[in-house]
């Protein structure tokens, strides 16, 4: 690994407290590879061979059942997958696939148990981020029972602003048939949900999403930070 490629993954929540000689041990087992857009990863009910990190590029998960299949999360550098499958040696729930071009960094299921077993300070960060994960589902549900289609998309809209720096000009980095399973809805839905914001401060430029007017956007979104974190 290159040494800014480590120094990022140092700096996750899960990595910054445990100690060096754990931390040198995890990466010493870890493989970095790169992988071009639309590879699958993992899939759905195998067994974990691999703590998954998003270095760079963009990660999709998402499940399949009969003939049905739904994007669960978008994940961006840089970001770990699916970590309660690793430390309870169970199924993946989810699958995985890089949307674009994507520097992966895979940590041995088995070193990263070894490690939670030996080093409290990694072993509560763990905790920590499941919890938080546990946490984000309940806000993903809260958000999908609660708000209507253009609420929801409108909330992403501040949310990925948010994420991309406030410029008030969205670079769309995934399909809008991704985007819009994401967010529960349709395709068609999608460009309709995109249509009515027109009236609260939103148009759309190619492949860009821009606010024009930020204020009212907020005032239609309504955002709550029990539901957006």
């Amino acid at each position: 690994m290159r040494f800014e490629d480590c120094a990022k993954v140092r700096q996750l929540p899960l990595f910054r407290e445990m100690s060096e000689e754990n931390f040198a041990a995890l990466m010493s087992a870890a493989l970095l590879q790169r992988f071009p857009a639309n590879v699958q990863l993992i899939n759905e009910g195998d067994l974990p061979d691999f703590l998954h990190v998003v270095v760079d590029g963009t990660v999709e998960l998402f499940a399949r059942h009969d003939d049905k299949e739904t994007t669960l999360d978008i994940l961006h550098p840089v970001a770990t997958f699916i970590l309660a499958a690793v430390i309870r040696d169970e199924p993946y729930l989810k699958s995985a696939r890089t949307l674009s071009q994507a520097h992966i960094l895979m940590i041995p299921t088995e070193a990263v148990r070894d490690v939670f077993g030996g080093d409290a300070a990694f072993a509560r960060a763990i905790v920590a981020e499941l919890a938080e994960r546990y946490r984000s589902v309940v806000r993903a549900l809260k958000n999908e029972k609660l708000r209507t289609g253009p609420v929801r998309l409108a909330n992403w809209i501040l949310r990925e602003d948010a994420r991309q720096g406030e410029t008030r000009r969205i670079a769309l980095t995934v399909g809008k048939r991704t985007l819009a399973s994401r967010l529960g809805m349709s395709p068609e839905n999608l460009s309709r949900n995109l249509g009515q914001l027109a009236s609260h401060g939103v148009r759309t430029s190619g492949r860009d999403i821009v606010i024009d007017n930020v204020r009212k956007l907020s005032e239609f979104a309504k955002p709550n930070s029990l539901i957006d974190g």
